[in-house]
């Protein structure tokens, strides 16, 4: 069976705009156009565009999805594994959150406060999973499942106070980050002082701290343009490069 431009949109809820646009960037193309220039779509093109829908309810990137669904080896099957287990974590942590805001809410209904780690557990348990979805296979390729968990654990047992002050740290390195780059050298006291916080920073989390696995992120920073992009969005165009530079002089002293 096929269906038009229109009948897909509306069997789907994408719109026909948003289906040309897959067609133009070559992420889904119909199965066929006939001599008007109409567009159909069989089943394949169905079952692709709600692989799509699904990489797209997980925040994916379209050029990200388009390279995991095109590639030789994908696989439909597997991938709906995926999707399920990505989806249940989400399932989850929403759930986390909603009783979260429930609890809330009972609370103040009954005059009752709440206790401070009651309140933030399920953002941290959102921040661990943000993380894990941009960076967790690099991280864990770099520095095993055993290392990563730790620092999940110690995350998830910070206090409000601890995990407050974790984001204020992060606000003051980017500040002095500013800073440093503004008088440009890498290894000045300025810029000393933007790697001793980065490394506070990262103990927030970390179940240990050693000089060489401290460069090793300085490293991923610029070689991964999503690490490099955290920095550069934040501040300015070569922050990532710079904090980089800082922290190698730093973990060479």
């Amino acid at each position: 069976m096929e269906y038009t431009i229109q009948e897909l949109a509306q069997m789907s809820g994408v719109s026909t705009r948003t289906l040309r646009y897959y067609d133009e960037i070559g992420l889904l193309k119909p199965g066929r156009t006939n001599d008007a220039g109409y567009r159909f779509y069989g089943q394949f093109e169905v079952d692709m565009l709600q692989q799509i829908l699904f990489y797209r309810a997980l925040d994916m990137k379209l050029a990200t999805i388009q390279q995991i669904i095109q590639a030789s080896d994908f696989q439909p099957k597997e991938a709906l594994e995926t999707h399920r287990a990505a989806l249940l974590k989400r399932k989850e942590q929403l759930e986390q959150i909603l009783q979260t805001v429930e609890r809330t809410i009972q609370s103040i209904e009954e005059e009752r406060p709440m206790t401070n780690e009651e309140k933030f557990i399920g953002f941290k348990e959102k921040l661990i999973e943000k993380n894990e979805k941009q960076y967790g296979q690099e991280i864990r390729a770099k520095y095993g499942d055993d290392q990563v968990d730790a620092s999940n654990a110690k995350l998830m047992n910070m206090t409000e106070e601890q995990y407050q002050a974790m984001q204020q740290l992060e606000q003051q390195l980017f500040e002095r980050l500013k800073e440093a780059m503004e008088i440009g050298d890498t290894n000045n006291d300025v810029a000393m002082e933007v790697a001793e916080l980065h490394k506070r920073w990262l103990c927030f989390s970390w179940s240990q701290y050693s000089k060489e696995a401290h460069a090793g992120i300085a490293q991923i920073y610029t070689a991964d343009e999503r690490f490099t992009a955290y920095y550069d969005e934040r501040i300015t165009e070569g922050a990532a490069q710079f904090l980089h530079d800082a922290i190698i002089h730093y973990t060479k002293k």
